[in-house]
C-alpha cells in the first residue's frame, strides 16, 4: 500500500505530501483542483511516459516519490520501498528504487506487482489477454500449481534437448547445409596446396619484377664498379703490402685483413652478379605469381589472416565434418528422450486443461453474479481457452476473458468493450471475484464514476468498498453515493497567491465529510444536503 505520496512541480501542484490509509481513500474536489495531476503523477511513477509540459512554469524539473508499505512483495528486500522519479525540461529523467538508480523497465515491472491504476481510457492488468491465463490458474489454485510445477519442469528439460539437437545439428536440413558449406570450405583450401613460407617468398619475387628496370640498372653499375674498379684495386693495395710485410708486424697484420676482405668482396660480387641474372623474368611467370597471391589473399580473407591460420582452420573444419558425421547415434537418443518429454507433457497439459474448464465455467458464473449486483442485468461473462498448437509455458491452452453486455449481441474479447461506465463495473466484478488471489496491494481508480449514476452508482461504491477489505484503494470519484463509502476521504482544492495557483489536499473530519458530500450532492452545503449526506453516510 501507499503510505505517503510527494509531488513536486507538477502542473498547478507546487511541492505536495499526502498521506494515504488501508481501506477505501476517497479523492474529491471541484473540477481543475488537480486531482487528474495527483492520479497523473502515479502514473507517471509507475513507468508511464510524461511530457515536458507537465513541468510547473516556471521550473525545470518535476520531482515524484512515494514510499509504499510491501510486506508480501517477493522484489522487495525491506517491507518498505521507496520509488521516485525525476523529470528535467530537458528531457532527461532518473528513476531510483530504494536510493538505487533503475531503469524505467525495471520501474515498470516492480510497480505492476504492487500498484494498478484504473483511469477510463487505460488498459489494466485485468485487460491484458496474456494474462487471463494466470488469473485463472490463481484462482483454481494449488490443485493446478502443482500440475503447472510438473509440466515446466519437463518444458524445461525439453527446450533444453532441442536446443542441444540444434547446437549439434540435429536437425537434418540443417545438418546437410552446414555439411555442405563444411566441405567446399575444406575443397578449397586443400586445392589450393598452400605452403606456410610461399606467400612471403612470392611477395618478394614480385616485388622483384615490379622493379626489374631500376633493379637491372643499378646491379649492372655495382659489378661493374666491383669486378672492374674494386676488386683490382684491393688486388695491388694487397701485392704492395707483401712487399713491405715483412718490415714489421703490422704492416703483416694490415695485410691479412685486406685479404679477408678481399675475399668477402670477391663473395659479395658474385652473388650481386647472380642477382642481376635473377632479375630477368617473363610475363608469364609474372602472371603466375600475381594468380596465387590473389587465390592466398582471397583465402585470408575467409579463413584466416595468414597462411598458418588457414591451414589451422581447415584441420579445425575437417575436424567438425568428422563429428556431424558420426553423430547420428547420439541424435537418436536425443529424438528419444524428446518424444517421452513430449508425451508427458502432453498428459500433463490435457490435465490442466480440463481443471481450467471445469474452474473457468465457475469463475464466470461469480464474475456473472458480481456484474448484475452492479446493475449490468444483461452482461454475459465468459471464460473462453483455445488449444494453442505448441506447448507454451502454461500447457496448450490460451485463455480470454469474453463479454457481451446486451441482449442479442455476441460475446467479444474484453478488451473490446468501449464504454467507460461498463469497463469500469467490469473491472470491478473481475476484482472483487479475484481479490483473494490479486497481489497488487493498491487499486487507484480515476473518475471510475464516469458514465454511470444512480443505482449503479451506488452498487459501484459497494463493491470498491468490498474490495478494500483486502486491497488498499485509491479513488477520485464525483459520485456522493461512492463519497460516502470512504474511509478516509481527503478534498482537493487550489488556492491563488501572488500570482500563482497552489494544490492543496486535506483529510477530512467527519463533519468536514458530510459537508464535502452536501457539496457534491446539490453544489450547495444546505441543511438539507446534510441531512441526506448523512443518510448516505450511515448507508455506507
Amino acid at each position: 500500500m501507499i503510505t505517503t505520496l510527494h509531488i513536486k512541480n507538477v502542473g498547478i501542484i507546487d511541492d505536495l505530501f499526502i498521506d494515504f490509509n488501508e481501506g477505501f481513500n476517497v479523492l474529491t474536489g471541484e473540477t481543475g483542483a488537480g486531482k487528474t495531476l495527483i492520479i497523473g503523477s502515479l502514473v507517471i511513477l509507475a513507468g508511464g511516459r510524461f511530457s515536458k509540459e507537465i513541468i510547473r512554469n516556471g521550473e525545470n524539473y518535476s520531482f515524484i516519490e512515494a514510499s509504499f508499505y510491501c510486506p508480501k512483495n517477493a522484489q522487495a528486500i525491506e517491507d518498505n520501498i521507496i520509488v521516485s522519479r525525476e523529470i528535467h525540461s530537458n528531457g532527461r529523467s532518473s528513476c531510483k528504487i530504494n536510493g538505487r538508480l533503475a531503469t524505467v523497465n525495471e520501474l515498470k515491472e516492480l510497480m505492476c506487482e504492487i500498484i494498478d491504476i484504473h483511469g477510463q481510457h487505460d488498459s489494466q492488468l485485468i485487460l491484458d489477454s496474456a494474462r487471463h491465463i494466470e488469473y485463472l490458474n490463481r484462482f483454481i489454485g494449488k490443485e493446478i500449481e502443482q500440475e503447472i510445477n510438473k509440466y515446466q519442469a519437463k518444458l524445461k528439460e525439453y527446450k533444453s534437448l532441442k536446443q542441444e539437437l540444434k547446437n549439434t545439428y540435429g536437425e537434418d536440413q540443417e545438418k546437410e547445409r552446414r555439411l555442405d558449406l563444411l566441405r567446399y570450405q575444406a575443397d578449397e583450401i586443400e586445392n589450393a596446396k598452400l605452403k606456410p613460407t610461399e606467400e612471403k617468398e612470392l611477395e618478394e619475387r614480385h616485388k622483384v619484377m615490379q622493379n626489374a628496370e631500376k633493379l637491372k640498372e643499378n646491379l649492372a653499375q655495382i659489378d661493374n664498379e666491383l669486378s672492374d674498379s674494386a676488386i683490382g684495386a684491393i688486388s695491388n693495395a694487397i701485392r704492395n703490402l707483401e712487399r713491405i710485410q715483412d718490415c714489421g708486424d703490422e704492416y703483416n697484420e694490415k695485410l691479412n685483413l685486406l685479404k679477408s676482405s678481399y675475399y668477402d668482396i670477391q663473395e659479395l660480387a658474385r652473388d650481386l652478379s647472380d642477382m642481376k641474372e635473377s632479375v630477368d623474368f617473363d610475363e608469364e611467370e609474372r602472371s603466375k605469381i600475381e594468380s596465387r597471391l590473389d587465390l592466398i589473399y582471397s583465402l585470408k580473407r575467409k579463413y584466416g589472416n595468414t597462411v598458418e591460420e588457414i591451414l589451422a582452420y581447415a584441420e579445425k573444419v575437417n575436424e567438425e565434418i568428422c563429428k556431424i558425421e558420426n553423430l547420428e547415434e547420439y541424435h537418436i537418443k536425443i529424438r528419444k528422450q524428446l518424444e517421452q518429454l513430449n508425451n508427458q507433457m502432453k498428459e500433463i497439459a490435457i490435465k490442466m486443461s480440463e481443471l481450467r474448464k471445469r474452474h473457468a465455467k465457475v469463475l464466470a458464473q461469480k464474475i456473472n453474479n458480481q456484474l448484475k449486483e452492479l446493475e449490468m442485468i444483461n452482461a454475459k461473462f465468459e471464460v473462453q481457452l483455445l488449444e494453442e498448437v505448441e506447448f507454451n509455458e502454461n500447457g496448450i491452452d490460451r485463455v480470454e476473458f469474453m463479454i457481451c453486455t446486451n441482449i442479442g449481441e455476441e460475446v467479444k474479447p474484453l478488451t473490446k468493450i468501449a464504454s467507460g461506465g461498463e469497463m469500469s463495473r467490469i473491472m470491478l466484478a473481475i476484482k472483487n471475484v479475484l481479490a483473494d488471489v490479486d497481489e497488487v496491494g493498491t487499486l487507484v481508480f480515476d473518475e471510475i464514476d464516469t458514465g454511470i449514476s444512480g443505482k449503479a452508482g451506488q452498487a459501484v461504491g459497494e463493491k470498491m468498498k468490498e474490495i478494500a477489505t483486502q486491497h488498499q484503494v485509491i479513488c477520485i470519484t464525483h459520485l456522493p453515493s461512492i463519497a460516502a463509502k470512504g474511509d478516509y476521504n481527503y478534498y482537493i482544492h487550489k488556492q491563488t497567491k501572488e500570482n500563482k495557483t497552489y494544490t492543496n489536499v486535506r483529510q477530512l473530519n467527519e463533519e468536514e465529510i458530510i459537508e464535502e458530500i452536501a457539496r457534491i450532492s446539490s453544489g450547495e452545503i444546505t441543511e438539507i444536503a446534510k441531512a441526506h449526506a448523512r443518510e448516505l453516510r450511515k448507508a455506507s
